[in-house]
Parts: C-alpha cells; sequence; structure tokens
C-alpha cells in the first residue's frame, strides 16, 4: 500500500480552502438549471430580459449565486450579458443557423450512413417519434418541436459515441432557440413530422444511405425557411 507524498498531503489540505464554495456552486448549477428550462420551453423568448431582483427573489437565491448561474448559460450561448443593460436570452444569428445545420448534417447523417444494426438499437428514436405522433395528436406543437429534438439526439446517439452526444448537448439547445425566433410551430414542425417517420422507415428497411440522403435534404430545406423566416423579421423590424 502506497502512501501519500508530502506534495498530495499539502495538496489536499488546500482543498479544504475551497469546501465554502461546495454548496454556492451546486446552487448556482441548480439555478442554471432551472433558467435553462425556462429558455428552452419558450418562457423566457429570445431577446428577453432576465430580471435579476425578479429572478433571486423567485428562487429565493443572492445575486452572486444568479450572477454564477448566468456565467454558466453565457458558455453554453443561451444567453448574453449586455453592458450596462444586463443579461438578455440569445438571438441566434444567420451565421449561427447556418454553423447548427452543417454541424448535424455532418453529425446525424454520419450516424445515419453507417449504422449497420437493422431492427436494433433505435428504440429512443422510435419513442421520441412516438412522443411526437402523441402531442400532434393534442395539437402541442411546441411538444411535437421539443419531441423533433429528442428524435435528432436519438439519432445522433446511433453514432455510439458519449463524447459526440456530449458535443452535440449546446447545439440542440442552440436549434431550440432558434426554432423559438423564426418557426410558427404548427406550420414548421408539421410536414417535418412526416419526414422524420420517413427517415426512420428507410432506416428500420436497412437502407441506411438512403435514410441518410432523406435527412440531408430535410436539413438543407428546414435551414432555407428558418434562414427565410429570419430575414422576414429582419425585413419586419426595419421597417
Amino acid at each position: 500500500m502506497t502512501t501519500p507524498s508530502d506534495a498530495a498531503v499539502d495538496g489536499y489540505a488546500r482543498l479544504a480552502a475551497h469546501r465554502d464554495r461546495l454548496d454556492r456552486a451546486s446552487r448556482a448549477a441548480q439555478v442554471a438549471g432551472i433558467v435553462r428550462d425556462g429558455i428552452l420551453d419558450g418562457t423566457f423568448r429570445p431577446g428577453a430580459r432576465l430580471s435579476e431582483p425578479d429572478i433571486c427573489a423567485a428562487l429565493g437565491v443572492s445575486r452572486n449565486t444568479l450572477r454564477e448561474a448566468f456565467r454558466t448559460l453565457i458558455e453554453e450561448r443561451l444567453v448574453t450579458h449586455e453592458l450596462n443593460r444586463g443579461v438578455f436570452v440569445r438571438i441566434p444569428s444567420t451565421e449561427d443557423i447556418a454553423e447548427v445545420y452543417r454541424c448535424r448534417r455532418v453529425v446525424e447523417c454520419t450516424a445515419l450512413r453507417e449504422y449497420s444494426r437493422v431492427g436494433t438499437g433505435t428504440e429512443q428514436v422510435v419513442a421520441a417519434l412516438r412522443r411526437a405522433d402523441e402531442c400532434a395528436a393534442r395539437a402541442d406543437w411546441t411538444g411535437v418541436g421539443t419531441a423533433d429534438v429528442d428524435f435528432h439526439r436519438a439519432i445522433t446517439a446511433l453514432n455510439g459515441s458519449r463524447l459526440l452526444d456530449s458535443l452535440m448537448a449546446n447545439v440542440w439547445n442552440e436549434l431550440r432557440l432558434i426554432f423559438h425566433v423564426a418557426a410558427d410551430a404548427h406550420a414548421f414542425h408539421r410536414p417535418y413530422l412526416r419526414r422524420n417517420h420517413e427517415v426512420f422507415d428507410a432506416l428500420a428497411r436497412g437502407e441506411a444511405t438512403v435514410a441518410a440522403d432523406l435527412l440531408d435534404a430535410y436539413l438543407r430545406d428546414a435551414e432555407t425557411q428558418i434562414q427565410a423566416a429570419y430575414a422576414a423579421i429582419t425585413t419586419r423590424s426595419e421597417r
């Protein structure tokens, strides 16, 4: 059995000086999670100012804790801080849209093209489609949008890479912001629900390349539609 070196013992002792940060850090992470959920579900829309006093009062936390939470959300590209104005839910740019969809085409289409386990391992894909269908039956198109993101997240998971899943987490969050800015939920998600089924049906038949090609066309169409919506929004705001 080995014993710690003097340097290691000294290092462990120094950690004790940071003990009081643990509860605060945990609390800040929980606050970040709550605010994040509010941004992603559309409670706080892109461009909305996030009031420090109101959030602190609602959650019963200090401003220091909230500011730590905001720093996390800034790193995740969900909010921005504007000097002398405060913190705002981030509005993705047209360049962000292009980057998100470029990344999705590379990751998702590769996952489909290289998938060889016909008929197995797609349980999460099927579950997301089922949730989307159930939401559509209730005319819950925001719910359909959430299930749509879950569907594409499940496709990414077909790569079998935890690292890719982790790297894509911020992409899905940014996609939700894009949807909130540009898309009428019903008009946007309804046709893509059908196309999700077409992609899955091809994969289930063992036609991985066909599924990947369908998804590639789908993602290009979605990007074009969203960029057009952004252009219309910009035109209206300039009048």
